[in-house]
């Protein structure tokens, strides 16, 4: 059996964590290779830290493409191979003519769980312009989403299956901003990295809306990194590729900030 209580203890996303936890189990009474239902960005990164020093358990991820942000979890028994490509995922295409109703990564998402799926069921969207959108979403759903996903806005869509390689995944818009600082404190390098004072950004950091690599920072003198992400709600990522110490004691720190 799984340490359950220590592994749940002081988990932000205990729930999640718990039915995680119950595959786990699973996993290891039936040796058999187990999967989650699709986990966002902060409840992978809190699963996979739990989890890890977890000698009887092994897991690995994945949500259709490499840079897919919603992600499968497969777990199963240290002594049972695991692969990532493994993992039983399904990608869809929702074809209309949206030419004249422009439809949004909200207006596809809320139409797919309008049809009377649980969030849980999808990962990544990819709006394709005026012809629709792409979708991964669990194997089981594709055939319901195809009888029950008719309509997007005002736009009649038809939904069908697609091989990965179809997909269109975008690159994301990004842009390169370089800050010297005083210090490496949240506070400085997020200000500067986002475009904000520094006293609005303290009142997000302690507000919670602020997470570095994934875990809520309410401290505005925490510490930051080469290769640490910090991610605010509403406004996007922020990436620290590279810190350098000036001559002069300050911190030339390299970012990129995912639009």
């Amino acid at each position: 059996m799984l340490p359950r209580a220590d592994l749940l203890q002081g988990a932000e996303y205990r729930e999640t964590l718990a039915r995680i936890l119950d595959l786990g189990e699973q996993a290891l009474k039936t040796w058999q290779v187990v999967c989650s239902d699709f986990l966002s960005p902060p409840e992978m990164a809190e699963v996979q830290a739990r989890l890890q020093k977890l000698t009887e358990l092994q897991i690995a991820a994945s949500g259709g493409y490499p840079q897919a942000e919603r992600q499968r979890l497969a777990l199963s028994r240290s002594e049972v191979s695991i692969e990532p490509a493994g993992i039983p995922l399904a990608a869809i295409q929702i074809q209309g003519n949206f030419l004249f109703d422009p439809a949004t990564h909200r207006d596809f998402l809320g139409a797919l769980l309008g049809s009377g799926i649980t969030r849980d069921k999808v990962g990544d969207v990819i709006v394709l312009e005026d012809s629709g959108a792409q979708a991964i979403v669990v194997p089981e759903m594709e055939e319901y989403l195809k009888a029950n996903l008719t309509q997007v806005r005002t736009v009649p869509v038809k939904v069908s299956g697609i091989p990965f390689e179809q997909l269109k995944i975008q690159p994301p818009r990004t842009k390169s901003i370089t800050s010297v600082e005083a210090s490496l404190r949240l506070d400085a390098v997020a200000s500067a990295g986002f475009s904000m004072s520094r006293s609005k950004m303290v009142e997000e950091i302690q507000r919670g809306e602020v997470r570095v690599n994934w875990k809520p920072i309410t401290q505005a003198s925490y510490t930051v990194g080469p290769q640490d992400l910090i991610a605010i709600r509403g406004r996007g990522r922020l990436h620290i590729e590279e810190v350098v110490k000036t001559q002069k004691g300050r911190f030339r720190v390299q970012m990129t900030r995912y639009l």
